[in-house]
């Protein structure tokens, strides 16, 4: 993926910057962000190609506020949740709280991550949302290393791996909703608690 980041012009009102990243947002989770052009995303706003550079300087500079900015908020989530002062279960369920309860808010901006940052951060221009990223991961492995301490969780089970069966289960529940869903974003939250802490298996099947 060719991707340049160039920056973006802070004097814009901001409320149409959002407009846009939005637009961007649900074209890059349709299309993937090589298969979105800069007419498509401006067409999605009411703007000519030309007007739309006017609010940013390229298709990169929007991927770089999009992703950044999210994953900033996402940030500042976590640590609002206070998970650090939580017992492990309760740490570890706070931490599937808001990652759930960002994807169904934020459904289409939390799909390019998942499915685009891994092209995306290594290339220049996304070093600060490869330190916010790295400090989400860490919060994650951190709330399962104290499940491990507290003799919640499994020694046996490498933590890295349990990370990411976990992550990716969570997150990726943003494709799941189906309008005759019977269950709630805190039932979500509940039944995957129970799974990955609980076990499927009832005492019989153990």
């Amino acid at each position: 993926m060719n991707v340049q980041t160039t920056g973006t012009d802070e004097t814009v009102p901001s409320h149409r910057r959002t407009e846009i990243l939005d637009a961007a947002a649900a074209a890059f989770a349709a299309r993937g962000i090589a298969g979105t052009s800069m007419r498509e995303i401006g067409d999605a706003v009411g703007l000519n190609a030309g007007a739309l550079y006017h609010y940013f300087r390229s298709k990169s500079a929007i991927v770089t506020e999009l992703v950044t900015g999210y994953l900033s908020e996402l940030l500042d989530d976590y640590r609002a949740a206070g998970a650090d002062d939580l017992e492990p279960r309760a740490r570890m369920k706070a931490i599937v709280d808001v990652s759930l309860a960002t994807g169904a808010a934020r459904r289409n901006a939390t799909k390019v991550y998942q499915s685009e940052f891994g092209q995306l951060r290594n290339l220049e221009g996304f070093a600060d949302a490869r330190l916010l990223a790295d400090s989400i991961q860490k919060i994650w492995i951190d709330a399962i290393e104290a499940g491990k301490e507290a003799g919640i969780l499994r020694k046996d089970i490498p933590t890295r791996v349990f990370h990411r069966f976990l992550r990716d289960s969570v997150w990726f529940t943003v494709y799941w909703p189906k309008p005759d869903d019977d269950y709630t974003l805190a039932e979500l939250s509940d039944y995957c608690m129970s799974l990955f802490f609980d076990g499927m298996a009832t005492r019989a099947g153990r």
